[in-house]
């Protein structure tokens, strides 16, 4: 984070690009293509695991770059297990600059459909939502990038610099075809994500800024685990298993992490403190940035589940298992404990931290992390500051743009491990109410398809110039 001066950093948060705008094109063929691949791509269930019809959601998304200008040695969908990776490549003018990289992921995580109020992959919309499994995360932000290469081929548009769209098949799972996507393209100039961060709307739907992201934290899983002889239910004994195990994951759930803070997320919560309508937490976003020790600013912070992840690591218990038979002492017990690490601190420290904090010899600590890899942030570069704020001003004029840290994981982790810049720019507007991705009844307003897709086309085309 040494790459920029806290001037820099202050210049970046605050940017404002002049509110004389010219009305933006219209682009109504590529608004319609967009959300009816959305409505497409919903429908197919891309969940790990049998059935997964992943490689339906590229095919889906092949057929429609095809049909729009694409060759069909231009495109290529690559089996990977039960899922697929897609890479579509539209040559540049100049060979000898490096490619610039569209990225996102076509799978969703599992939805049960008997806990949906509407059949998850079955697409709705109602009330000026489109709902559905992968509605913004991130299915609709994939059919608005595939319709957005398309109209700019239609257009016309010469790219100077080589574009690539590299959509993976597994980012909500093991991130293998991430991580061929990486070394693929290896040699690129940068990737934009059009995964995660995106706009904020207050209560009444009125855009109040948009963020982009330039780091994320790092994600790790640990296998706790408890073992005993078990025996007979009739005879209980200390210690007991899941007693044992249970009493440890109270005191790790107690534990609180050292708060932190980076340029990074020093200008996040400077420029969002302006914008957020809770005086509390608005004061303790501004005393935050000025201070990462001031304890009732971390309390209000840590209450607040916008603002929790962005303040340090965070551990949470995610899943349990114990006992053999329902009249049995257990003979083991474990549990899963999902972290996700401020970067710059190893996953070793993080388990050592937590191991402290159960305070249990009997407790076997086990790193199980699979498909993560720790990452520094990428530099924030001005064109791509520039672009970005531009590109959200066509659909937006004077919304404030500025940059945060993604509390979760995404494929840029793979790309930044190859030393490629990647940048979370998803483009969508949403209500913190209507913030639903991995859950129950997941939703997007489809109001946001037309400034996406201007924002798309703005933002791809700035930066192949």
């Amino acid at each position: 984070m040494g790459l920029a001066t806290r001037a820099t950093w202050a210049c970046v948060a605050f940017m404002v690009v002049s509110s004389g705008h010219a009305k933006p094109a219209d682009h109504d063929r590529a608004d319609a293509q967009a959300l009816d691949l959305a409505k497409q791509a919903i429908a197919l269930r891309s969940v790990r695991g049998p059935g997964n019809q992943a490689p339906q959601v590229a095919a889906l998304f092949k057929s429609a770059l095809l049909a729009g200008g694409f060759s069909e040695a231009d495109v290529t969908l690559t089996p990977v297990d039960d899922t697929a990776l897609l890479i579509a490549r539209w040559q540049g003018q100049d060979p000898k600059l490096k490619p610039l990289v569209i990225s996102g992921h076509m799978d969703v995580v599992e939805a049960k459909p008997s806990d949906w109020e509407r059949d998850p992959f079955t697409p709705v919309v109602e009330n000026g939502l489109l709902y559905g499994r992968g509605a913004s995360d991130m299915k609709l932000d994939d059919a608005l990038a595939v319709a957005a290469l398309i109209e700019l081929k239609r257009e016309g548009y010469k790219p100077r610099r080589g574009i690539v769209l590299a959509l993976s098949g597994d980012e909500e799972t093991t991130m293998k075809t991430t991580q061929v996507l990486a070394k693929e393209l290896a040699n690129a100039e940068m990737v934009l994500n059009v995964d995660g961060t995106g706009g904020q709307l207050d209560s009444e739907g009125k855009p109040l800024y948009f963020t982009w992201s330039g780091a994320e934290k790092n994600y790790a899983d640990f296998e706790l685990t408890v073992t005993s002889p078990g025996g007979h239910s009739s005879r209980p004994y200390d210690p007991n298993a899941i007693n044992q195990l249970s009493a440890a994951l109270v005191r790790i759930g107690q534990y609180k992490f050292k708060p932190e803070l980076s340029e990074l997320t020093r200008a996040y919560f400077t420029a969002a403190a302006r914008y957020e309508r809770r005086p509390e937490i608005a004061a303790a976003m501004r005393a935050f940035a000025a201070d990462a020790t001031d304890a009732k600013a971390i309390e209000v912070l840590r209450a607040n589940p916008g603002s929790v992840g962005k303040i340090g690591t965070t551990c949470v218990v995610t899943m349990i298992s114990g006992g053999h038979a329902m009249n049995a002492l257990p003979q083991r017990a474990t549990a899963n404990i999902n972290c996700r690490i401020f970067p710059g601190h190893p996953r070793a420290q993080i388990m050592e931290e937590l191991r402290q904090a159960a305070a249990d010899p009997a407790v076997q600590f086990k790193d199980i992390t699979q498909g993560s890899v720790p990452t520094e942030a990428s530099p924030i570069r001005p064109d791509v500051v520039d672009a970005i704020t531009r590109a959200i001003h066509v659909g937006y004029p004077d919304v404030p743009v500025f940059p945060t840290m993604e509390a979760g994981a995404s494929d840029s982790m793979w790309f930044r491990s190859e030393n490629i810049p990647s940048y979370g720019v998803a483009p969508l507007f949403i209500k913190d109410s209507d913030r639903f991705s991995h859950g129950l009844n997941e939703r997007i307003p489809v109001g946001d398809v037309q400034p996406s897709m201007d924002y798309l086309l703005s933002l791809f085309t700035a930066l192949s110039k």
